[in-house]
């Protein structure tokens, strides 16, 4: 995917990441207590799902007692307990580098890769140096793996597009190019988290659920076409966005369709529809679709029916 392209993202859902950004923005800060539960249950939906995509088992309540309680779960391999835990301390140092408005480089690459793979890999933090092989594509040969970071980063740091756009050329050209022998989707995640927040957006969680649709997406951009992963990585922004802004309660408060559906001339069968199709600015929360009162309002308003 080329860093020059500006016009791989829908205009509405950039569009929408632009209003609800400075919308954002103009409400923080959070109080200090709910923006502390609120952080803390990001981490673990990003720490779950993460580890989630990358084949680990462990349930949502049991990622939940490993990083909270130290708690393991019978059944479950060691690896997989290293990995929740490594994970949540990974996400927790991507946060002190952003804090510090650090820019994405080699040391900052190998430093988080060291900590999601700590005891796991006997390498962690050091580029491969032999060949892998993964479901579905073949990885450069090892030897010019430093040489595709060295030029990755630079394309980063001198990017025109949109920072939503480059985030998503950065996470497809890190695992394009494969650098790690394991644990570069995990690595990717948190790297695209990174730069969102260091350039003051919200972290996203992309989500178990979306796999199949995360894998096409990233297949479709080595393909010669990023546009399905750019929109797919713009939508978790517009998502978390409105998690964000949902937590100050009001017209931006999330709820269910089934309750919005009752102030609006439609069903919920139709808002659930018109959610899944993209028309209808919304969050899908395990099984439920939630919206807005703003949202739905907008929505309403757009299309006519009284």
């Amino acid at each position: 995917m080329s860093n020059t392209d500006t016009s791989l993202i829908q205009e509405d859902i950039l569009l929408r990441i632009k209003e609800k950004t400075k919308r954002l923005n103009s409400m923080r800060p959070l109080p200090k207590d709910a923006m502390k539960r609120f952080r803390e249950d990001l981490r673990l939906q990003h720490t779950y799902h993460s580890n989630a995509i990358g084949g680990n088992t462990l349930t949502l309540p049991e990622t939940r007692l490993v990083i909270e309680e130290g708690i393991t779960t019978g059944g479950k391999t060691l690896r997989e307990h290293l990995e929740a835990i490594n994970s949540v301390r990974a996400y927790d140092l991507i946060e002190d580098i952003a804090g510090k408005k650090k820019e994405i480089d080699h040391d900052t690459i190998r430093q988080v890769h060291e900590t999601v793979m700590e005891g796991i890999l006997e390498d962690a933090g050091e580029y491969r140096t032999e060949n892998v092989k993964i479901t579905g594509a073949t990885p450069p040969d090892w030897s010019q793996v430093i040489r595709l970071m060295d030029k990755l980063i630079k394309e980063i740091s001198w990017s025109n597009m949109h920072p939503v756009g480059t985030s998503a050329f950065l996470h497809h050209g890190f695992v394009n190019f494969h650098p790690f022998v394991d644990g570069n989707g995990r690595v990717a995640r948190l790297l695209t988290n990174l730069y969102l927040i260091v350039r003051g957006y919200p972290p996203i969680i992309l989500k178990k659920g979306d796999k199949m649709r995360y894998f096409r997406s990233l297949k479709a951009a080595d393909a010669g076409n990023p546009a399905p992963f750019a929109n797919f990585i713009a939508k978790a922004v517009d998502e978390s966005l409105s998690l964000h802004l949902s937590a100050f309660g009001g017209d931006d408060e999330l709820l269910p369709l089934k309750e919005l559906a009752r102030e609006t001339p439609y069903s919920q069968e139709y808002l659930s529809l018109r959610a899944r199709q993209g028309f209808l600015d919304s969050v899908k929360m395990g099984r439920v679709w939630y919206s807005s009162k703003r949202a739905v309002g907008d929505y309403v308003s757009g299309h006519g029916k009284k």
